[in-house]
């Protein structure tokens, strides 16, 4: 292995096959400004892997008869406004509510900005009908924010505490919890970081978001997990939790997603998984209907977790390749290089742009800015500059996302953006 590696963010990696013993590897350091290595014992942050946790528990609600998957969500949630969106829409990403975080992004809001869940949850209610038709998919962290309110609600308790007294607890995964304080201690934790010019720079932010995202555990303990999945998988010979939430066409082609799941159902290596990026780190779990699972989990933002697992997959069915060595394999990714930060506009550029007006849209928070420059769009948020390529008659591409707005740029009143996880907004000039 590459020792200079060794001095970078790293991986851990866990492959367990049926029957036998659990083989992993660990490298690379969980903290560089103290020099500690990544081990068993450390605890990453999943991402999104934790929707598989959270609606675990809704379905356990349900079947304690605190609520119906098929109920209004409306009917535990007074303030949202879509009401023919159910439980069970919410669970499989098909409730049209817009992510409230890309939201957030229209306002301008920067790395190191603090804002809650509750904030999150107030945009979802500002949102009065659903951006895609009624049972298109749309991945949107904020259907499981939403989750987690319906649980805290009906349990009476937090998200944290239910899910340690119902699964944490019971599957001896005590090194796994729900981070619900950007200020609370979970130990053994790796630090998160991204290659910079001169070294590497630190990636958390001061935010956590619990019931999409927001959980820490170790590779031993989403083993722990895994195991159980696919026991219940094994004995209903069906997928997990098939036979309570439908898995139905996602948005990756041609995975299907179910209960806080995508599932390939590839003949003969059916699997289920789901992978998480948050804050610099990734993660990736996936159990297969022999019992195969696979977990990887990494602290540096250039290494992701889904293409670590991916590459070990294809080397497992290589049957010369040992094990081990598919394994350290897939530690030798080339790392995706770091993102240069955008240049911003100087007070000489400013000068040079001609203003078409500032915009608001309902269903977002702030203001967003149109200048005109030469023959370019320029779109401003909280003091942040986009060109806008032009990419057809009225359409312009901007940094993730898209403006629909008359072909002719002379007097501009309303257009429609669209950002992959929050479409159709439409802003008006104020």
């Amino acid at each position: 292995m590459n020792a200079a590696r060794d001095e970078e963010p790293g991986l851990s990696l866990l492959v367990h096959r049926a029957d036998e013993e659990p083989t992993l590897l660990h490298t690379g350091l969980a903290s560089l400004e103290h020099g500690l290595p990544i081990g068993p014992d450390t605890t990453f942050n999943v991402g999104s892997v934790a929707k598989q946790i959270t609606a675990h528990l809704m379905v356990l609600a349900a079947r304690d008869n605190l609520l119906r998957l098929d109920q209004r969500a409306a009917d535990l949630l007074p303030r949202l406004k879509i009401s023919d969106v159910t439980v069970v829409d919410l669970v499989t990403h098909r409730s049209g509510i817009r992510d409230a975080e890309s939201l957030l992004s229209l306002a301008g809001f920067r790395d190191l900005d603090h804002y809650t869940a509750d904030d999150l949850r107030t945009l979802a209610y500002r949102q009065h009908q659903r951006a895609v038709p009624k049972g298109r998919f749309l991945y949107s962290n904020t259907n499981y924010l939403l989750l987690a309110e319906i649980l805290e609600t009906v349990h009476r308790t937090t998200l944290a505490d239910l899910a340690r007294h119902r699964i944490f607890g019971p599957l001896d995964m005590h090194s796994t919890h729900f981070k619900t304080d950007p200020r609370q201690v979970i130990p053994g934790a790796a630090s998160a970081y991204q290659a910079a010019h001169h070294g590497w720079r630190r990636t958390e932010v001061p935010v956590t978001l619990p019931g999409p995202g927001t959980l820490w555990t170790t590779a031993g303990d989403l083993d722990r997990w895994l195991t159980h999945l696919h026991q219940r998988w094994q004995h209903l010979h069906q997928l997990p939790w098939q036979e309570v939430v439908n898995y139905e066409p996602s948005d990756h082609e041609p995975y299907l997603y179910g209960p806080g799941l995508y599932a390939d159902a590839l003949p003969g290596r059916t699997a289920v998984f789901h992978y998480g990026h948050e804050q610099g780190f990734s993660a990736a779990a996936h159990v297969e209907a022999s019992g195969l699972r696979v977990i990887a989990l990494s602290n540096n933002a250039g290494l992701s977790a889904d293409r670590v697992t991916a590459a070990i997959l294809r080397d497992l069915y290589q049957p010369t390749l040992a094990l081990k060595e598919a394994l350290v394999r897939a530690t030798t990714l080339e790392r995706t290089p770091s993102t240069a930060t955008r240049d911003q506009p100087t007070p000489d550029d400013l000068g040079q742009h001609t203003e078409l007006g500032t915009f608001t849209c309902d269903q977002a928070p702030g203001s967003l800015r149109l200048t005109r420059r030469a023959d370019a769009l320029h779109l401003w948020r909280r003091g942040t500059c986009d060109q806008l390529a032009h990419s057809g008659p009225g359409l312009y591409a901007g940094n993730g996302y898209t403006v629909t707005a008359p072909s002719s740029t002379d007097q501009i009143d309303r257009f429609t953006l669209d950002l992959e996880r929050a479409p159709r907004l439409a802003y008006a000039r104020q």
